[in-house]
């Protein structure tokens, strides 16, 4: 993966949750500090069992977070886009082993920037009220993930994947005349894994949507035409 510094006037790292509350003036300190990549569609960003201390924003693009098993048995976790963070945990905790895992690009020409934890924690001691507002990010990303966990035990198959559409909709999906496209790019296979369960029972509530006339499936699109039944079905 070839690198450089980022010397642009430009600092994506505005743009992100964990930086919101900080000024233009105080982002530029980290510019010397950054590094940047251009990787293509298939290309891995970091990999499960890195033991590297980093933090990457994506400027452009999107990611995939995924773990294989013992068996290679391969799990999507999680999807990313512009402004968001990748793999925050082993700066914030470098004593807590290896990354658990590997951070792959969907779109060609997908861009990352990152900074190491001694430029990122330097920082911080010059600036500590912002390690507050990273707190509070880096606290909804937990209250996300334990939502996650109850979607998973409490919800139905159906009721998960509406609310998986709706997600991705709300993240990816752009107005037509249908409706709402939404291009996920994702395989029946890797909507599953999003979706916690297998490739056979999402397909059947994806069957099941279109014959109500919900949505309508064209390859790795999906229509929604009535997001507010999907609405109610996540709620159920």
């Amino acid at each position: 993966m070839a690198t450089h510094n980022d010397d642009q006037t430009h600092n994506p790292l505005l743009h992100t949750a964990l930086f919101k509350q900080v000024s233009a003036q105080q982002a530029e300190e980290l510019l010397p500090y950054m590094h940047s990549a251009v990787v293509n569609k298939g290309d891995t960003i970091f990999r499960e069992g890195d033991t590297d201390h980093r933090m990457y924003v994506i400027e452009q693009g999107r990611v995939k977070l995924i773990r294989q098993s013992a068996d290679n048995r391969v799990q999507l976790l999680s999807i990313h886009t512009r402004g968001e963070m990748l793999g925050e945990i082993p700066v914030f905790d470098p004593d807590g082993g290896p990354r658990t895992a590997s951070a792959v690009a969907m779109i060609n020409g997908t861009k990352v920037v990152w900074l190491e934890h001694d430029a990122l924690f330097a920082w911080l001691n010059a600036h500590p009220r912002v390690a507050v507002d990273m707190l509070q990010v880096l606290a909804n990303r937990l209250r996300l993930n334990n939502e996650r966990i109850a979607d998973l035990v409490f919800m139905d198959v159906p009721a998960r994947l509406a609310k998986t559409l709706l997600n991705l909709a709300a993240r990816f999906g752009k107005p037509v005349e249908a409706g709402l496209q939404v291009p996920h790019d994702l395989t029946q296979e890797e909507m599953a894994q999003l979706v916690g369960s297998s490739r056979e029972t999402v397909n059947k509530a994806l069957m099941d949507f279109a014959n109500r006339g919900w949505i309508a499936r064209e390859g790795r699109t999906i229509i929604i035409y009535q997001p507010g039944k999907l609405i109610r079905r996540s709620q159920r």
